[in-house]
């Protein structure tokens, strides 16, 4: 028997590992929240630039090595980079509409 080739590794595929990283804080994925700016793959790296809902975040280190950990289990990558970045600050409205809804910050 014969082993099939991974996949090649893609920006939805990262998106969809970090779909099963939450904020502790919110108990929403760090996708959903909107924190993930960009997902860049060359090769065997991937580049993940993040923000956090304030610099202040407690829970920042957390989120930070669980994107880092998730990323780093995806076959086929031998690098991963993930940069906290700052620009543009988040905004309640990155949401997308699950997270919004289970965090009240759809209007009545």
């Amino acid at each position: 028997m014969t082993s099939s080739p991974s996949l090649p590794v893609t920006e939805a595929s990262i998106r969809a590992t970090l779909s099963g990283v939450y904020d502790p804080e919110f108990g929403v994925s760090v996708e959903a929240m909107g924190l993930i700016y960009e997902v860049v793959v060359t090769a065997d790296h991937a580049l993940i630039l993040m923000t956090l809902t304030s610099q202040y975040c407690p829970a920042g280190d957390i989120m930070v090595d669980g994107v880092r950990a998730a990323v780093a289990a995806i076959p086929g990558l031998a690098t991963v980079d993930v940069q906290l970045v700052w620009d543009p600050v988040w905004r309640p409205d990155f949401l997308n509409a699950a997270a919004r809804q289970q965090l009240g910050f759809n209007p009545a």
